[in-house]
């Protein structure tokens, strides 16, 4: 089941991600980060990829792109917030990236 993340399993999660460039969303219980790659065409090559892992896990990310940059929210609106599942596919975001580099 996915579950809304405990206070403490927030905060160690939030530990871990701010870490890796995450940031927490001040007026929501989400996380974000904004990629920049070289050009379009690696943006939305990455937006691909992460569409097709979102795809099959049924969890899909809020975001935006603008020319060499993307920007990734991950929240569980059926949870109301942080989930295990937005920190798994918060790690798998951060892989598909540095692999589009």
């Amino acid at each position: 089941m996915n579950d809304k993340l405990t206070a403490d399993q927030r905060d160690n999660a939030l530990a871990e991600l701010t870490v890796a460039g995450w940031e927490e969303v001040a007026t929501r219980d989400a996380v974000q980060k904004t990629f920049k790659f070289s050009n379009f065409i690696e943006a939305f090559g990455f937006m691909t990829r992460l569409a097709m892992v979102a795809e099959k896990t049924n969890h899909h990310p809020e975001w935006s792109n603008v020319y060499n940059k993307v920007s990734v929210l991950w929240t569980s609106h059926d949870v109301g917030g942080l989930s295990e599942r937005d920190l798994k596919l918060a790690r798998r975001t951060d892989k598909l990236a540095e692999q589009a580099t």
